[in-house]
């Protein structure tokens, strides 16, 4: 199921820009302190590292991903999910034939 609106939350009004705008988000945060953020990825190739482990869920476009250490592409899209282990990187890679990526990252 894909996640369409989230209640009872704080949202951080101004966005976290990355890579030239080429990603965008903003960050929430739930009554018992869990974070996600929820964002999106204009067509770019990009690398991202992690804190924490990151559970990203698709809600709108696709990507295709490739953890570190892997040399394999993975597509991703809306209403699918990829976890990401914590303090390492990932490429993340969106096309303009598939739009914007839109997602929700879970953390922890």
């Amino acid at each position: 199921m894909t996640t369409n609106s989230i209640d009872g939350v704080a949202v951080t009004t101004k966005a976290s820009v990355y890579f030239d705008g080429k990603c965008v988000s903003h960050g929430i945060t739930f009554p018992d302190g869990t974070r996600k953020s929820v964002g999106v990825i204009l067509p770019a190739e990009l690398t991202f590292s992690t804190g924490a482990p990151e559970i990203m869920e698709g809600v709108g476009g696709s990507c295709e991903y490739r953890l570190a250490g892997s040399e394999a592409w993975v597509k991703s899209g809306e209403g699918e999910k990829f976890s990401v282990p914590g303090n390492t990187t990932f490429d993340i890679r969106v096309t303009a034939e598939s739009g914007p990526y839109h997602y929700v990252c879970h953390f922890g």
